[in-house]
């Protein structure tokens, strides 16, 4: 898997700038048919507060499709970077444990 990332800025209408983040994943074949076999596309990987409650926001169709964030500041812009990579550090561990249905772990100490 790899996380394709695009950084712009654009004027904003009353002046100022704008910050646009773009980010994709690219899948090798196999893991598109991890995704596929486990029916996985719909599986939550980051989530928001809303009220105390967290609430999915990201899940891994959206970094498959690549998803598109506007900010005010290069401090939002790299804060929303962070949160799309933590989620692709959960993605892959996601894909590691479907890879491994089906086979033995041995683990030593």
């Amino acid at each position: 898997m790899k996380l394709l990332i695009k950084r712009d800025q654009a004027k904003a209408l009353l002046g100022g700038v704008k910050f646009e983040l773009y980010c994709r994943v690219e899948l090798t074949p196999e893991e598109q048919e991890l995704i596929k076999k486990y029916k996985a596309h719909k599986e939550p990987l980051a989530y928001t507060q809303v009220k105390g409650t967290e609430i999915p926001s990201l899940y891994i169709q959206d970094l498959i499709d690549g998803v598109s964030y506007k900010a005010k500041d290069i401090e939002t812009l790299l804060n929303i970077e962070e949160v799309i990579k933590e989620a692709c550090r959960s993605f892959k561990k996601y894909l590691q444990a479907m890879a491994s249905f089906g086979g033995e772990e041995v683990i030593e100490f």
